[in-house]
């Protein structure tokens, strides 16, 4: 059977209140049955512990229709194979996922599988596991049905199939996020809690393909993944799974689907437009699915005027989580101004080949940390027409970094897939690919002779080695005297992001170590560090580096002919 996923008006859906979920060819017999196993499960923690059919909206009604009415009655075989629900916080998934593990328990059909659900933390897990365990024990039914293992976080089914005999024995386990969660485990269904949360252990990739290849064997398997979106911009395992739903969404992506995509957000215009509808409380139902019931606007009104009030940052994190507003740039207290100019900047032509074709002059700046920090490079060309300034990034990490900063090593390797940053084979691979970059815009003439790559005088030695190798030394490279020293080009800088004369490349690792800077005042100077050890900020220490080159009005010297540069000279 071909079923396309593709929702096309998905939030002419959700501003009418619907699920944005496209007709599918459902089986409604099993569909109605899911949903009545649904309704007739309480909810602990409400106050006299009232039905789902009573409190639950109509929203996780569809999910759970679609998740249990997708099998084909003629193969057996589910054609929703997975759901991916970003849904805001305070609508109910913790206690969602609990209903959505016994539901799949009830309506299993083979002896002795095994079925997770999976939180983030242990303290989440412990919280779902209570409410399925509560949820069992307010109704006399389930009581008799299943039993449940404390100890071990386990509920086992004890029904007898009436045709076969055979008692279920199926069981659920509900375990924190780790390996061993999956260790020589073959689930036949699965539910995930907040994945933007998983996505930050430097396993998820490796755990979540684990689980998937679990499911392979069995076409009725069932993945539910559950979450709110990032409070810091998607990265790893997260934004893979979230770009992929919203290709099955939009369709643009068609082949071996198998995800069903639910997604309470707005469109990217609304998210990026100037004058940002989504601040408007007007426009907020539509993502709202439990509106009403668990959340009211009242509510998130005054706690949306108290995280304005605490700053940026604070707002930003907020509407993240209740709103499932993509954070694309990190905003905190105590951030660098120019972040707040660094978004409107971003031009994703500027490559370093394009900065070859548009440049008259490119400067560069190197920031070179030990082996557990990120090695950077920045390309500033200034343009041979308009003389505004273009920044290129590129930085190199080696793998003890990955070793020592495990909670950011997914994100690392998102930039690597990217092509802006290298994880090195060996120890001196940053210093040989900066050295060629360096050395390969010297060929083309756009090189200053003096004041052409500007270092942090601290560990460069490499890099000096390599330059020199190669003919570039004194007066082109130049110590950047570092600490307040740097105010001017940090301070250039920030004008130039305003007055729209620097453009940068956009990259996903530029604008997050930008995110990362911590400004420092005093006095009439400005001190950069880094929030914490693991966000790092070395290519944007790079940046400023190369922006006080540039700051010197440099000329490029070209040692060749301009004829022969063209290439109508040859000797």
């Amino acid at each position: 059977m071909s079923v396309s996923f593709a929702c096309p008006d998905w939030f002419a859906k959700l501003q009418a209140g619907q699920s944005p979920i496209p007709a599918l060819p459902l089986d409604d017999v099993l569909a109605d049955c899911a949903v009545a196993l649904f309704n007739k499960l309480r909810v602990p923690d409400i106050a006299g512990m009232p039905t789902m059919g009573e409190v639950a909206g109509e929203w996780m009604r569809d999910i759970v229709r679609v998740a249990f009415g997708s099998i084909e009655p003629t193969t057996g075989r589910r054609f929703v194979g997975e759901i991916l629900n970003l849904v805001p916080k305070k609508n109910g998934k913790t206690t969602n996922a609990a209903a959505l593990g016994l539901i799949a328990l009830m309506m299993n059909r083979r002896p002795n599988v095994d079925g997770i659900i999976v939180g983030p933390t242990q303290e989440v897990a412990d919280k779902c596991f209570a409410q399925a365990a509560a949820m069992i024990a307010a109704d006399p039914y389930l009581s008799r049905r299943f039993k449940v293992k404390e100890h071990i976080k386990t509920i086992i089914d004890l029904h007898v199939d009436p045709v076969t005999g055979v008692q279920m024995n199926a069981k659920l386990k509900i375990k924190s996020f780790d390996p061993k969660v999956v260790t020589g485990s073959i689930p036949a269904f699965a539910i995930l809690d907040e994945l933007h949360v998983m996505a930050h252990a430097k396993y998820a990739s490796r755990v979540i393909g684990q689980i998937r290849g679990g499911m392979v064997t069995n076409e009725e398997s069932l993945l539910i993944i559950i979450t709110t979106q990032s409070e810091v911009e998607p990265f790893g395992v997260f934004k893979e799974e979230l770009d992929y739903a919203r290709g099955v969404r939009d369709g643009r992506i068609t082949e071996g689907v198998r995800m069903l995509p639910i997604l309470y957000e707005f469109p990217e215009a609304m998210q990026i437009a100037e004058d940002k509808p989504w601040k408007n409380p007007k426009n907020w139902p539509a993502v709202l699915p439990n509106l009403g019931r668990s959340i009211t606007i009242d509510r998130l009104t005054a706690e949306w005027r108290t995280a304005q009030d605490k700053g940026d940052g604070a707002a930003r994190e907020w509407a993240s989580q209740h709103l499932n507003i993509q954070i694309g740039q990190a905003l905190h207290h105590g951030r660098w101004i120019g972040v707040d100019f660094w978004p409107a900047a971003a031009d994703r032509r500027i490559t370093l080949d394009y900065l070859i074709a548009h440049s008259d002059v490119i400067t560069f700046g190197g920031d070179v940390g030990g082996l557990k920090d990120l090695w950077g490079l920045a390309a500033l060309g200034r343009h041979k027409v308009t003389r505004h300034w273009m920044l290129w990034v590129k930085a190199w990490a080696q793998k003890v970094v990955l070793e020592r900063h495990p909670e950011i090593a997914e994100r690392l390797r998102d930039y690597e897939k990217d092509g802006d940053l290298v994880i090195c084979e060996h120890v001196t691979q940053d210093a040989e690919e900066a050295a060629a970059i360096i050395v390969k815009v010297r060929e083309e003439g756009l090189l200053p002779a003096t004041g052409g790559v500007g270092l942090d005088a601290a560990g460069v030695t490499g890099l000096l080695e390599e330059l020199a190798s190669h003919g570039i030394t004194e007066p082109c490279v130049a110590a950047v005297n570092q600490g307040y020293k740097l105010s001017s080009s940090i301070f250039g800088a920030e004008r130039k992001l305003a007055d729209g004369t620097l453009r940068h490349c956009g990259s996903a690792m530029l604008n997050w170590t930008c995110g990362n800077l911590l400004a420092e005042e005093r006095g009439q100077n400005v001190y950069m560090h880094k929030r914490a050890d693991a966000e790092k900020i070395d290519p944007m220490m790079a940046a400023f580096n190369a922006i006080e080159m540039m700051s010197r009005n440099p000329v490029a010297h070209n040692p060749r002919s301009v004829y022969e540069t063209r290439g109508v000279l040859y000797v």
